[in-house]
């Protein structure tokens, strides 16, 4: 069973997120922990990974930034994205030499345990062919971006449950014209997302093989 420890600071900037990233990593990297999984929310924030994404923003920078909408250049793989209160960002900070050096494999276990985490709520979600992520028929409900350097990875996850689905507008997501985005609330479901985090948090330690352990004397920076 590996040892992981579970950090849920709330609402935080995207550059505090990055941090927590970063200090999860060092963590992770010494040994402390296998993994570390950071859930939270992010204030509205458009994030262009390293697939591009410029071609995908569909209004002036300018524009974003009147409303408050935050521009961030990311080394997540992917194209671009948005994150915003009410959907859950999850950001697994796993050393995969302790499961499977596989970055295929690692992205298909996270897209089953948001299957199975919306199966929880009656909702029939899968995987669509060419695409990363988890889809509820022809919409995309969770999107995922990671990178991964010397096997321990960064980035992660994003999950619609009750956020506001306008804030795509401004871009392409992930550059699919083809097909939209959806939530939890769209699709009928009331939850809150400390609720779903939870529920979440259970299902990656059931894919993964993991349990939750307490901090061993280590302070992460909280908000």
């Amino acid at each position: 069973m590996r040892r992981c420890l579970l950090l849920q600071p709330g609402l935080v900037s995207y550059d505090t997120g990055l941090i927590l990233q970063n200090e999860a990593r060092a963590l992770v990297e010494a040994g402390r922990y296998d993994g570390i999984l950071i859930l939270l929310e992010h204030p509205p924030v458009i994030t262009i990974g390293r697939g591009g994404g410029d071609e995908n923003l569909v209004v002036h920078p300018a524009w974003l930034k009147a409303r408050g909408i935050t521009l961030a250049r990311t080394d997540r793989g992917g194209n671009v994205t948005g994150h915003n209160p009410g959907q859950l960002v999850g950001y697994p900070i796993f050393d995969l030499a302790k499961w499977q050096p596989d970055v295929h494999w690692f992205v298909r276990t996270l897209e089953e345990a948001v299957i199975r985490t919306l199966a929880r709520y009656g909702l029939v979600a899968g995987r669509k062919a060419k695409y990363t992520g988890v889809w509820l028929a022809d919409e995309k409900i969770a999107a995922i971006g990671i990178a991964v350097r010397r096997w321990i990875t960064g980035h992660g996850f994003a999950l619609n449950i009750a956020n506001d689905l306008d804030l795509f507008a401004a871009i392409v997501p992930c550059g699919i014209k083809e097909f939209g985005v959806t939530s939890l609330a769209r699709a009928g479901v009331a939850v809150p997302v400390p609720q779903v985090a939870a529920a979440l948090a259970a299902e990656i330690a059931a894919v993964f093989g993991l349990e939750y352990v307490e901090p061993r004397g280590e302070t992460l920076p909280m908000p």
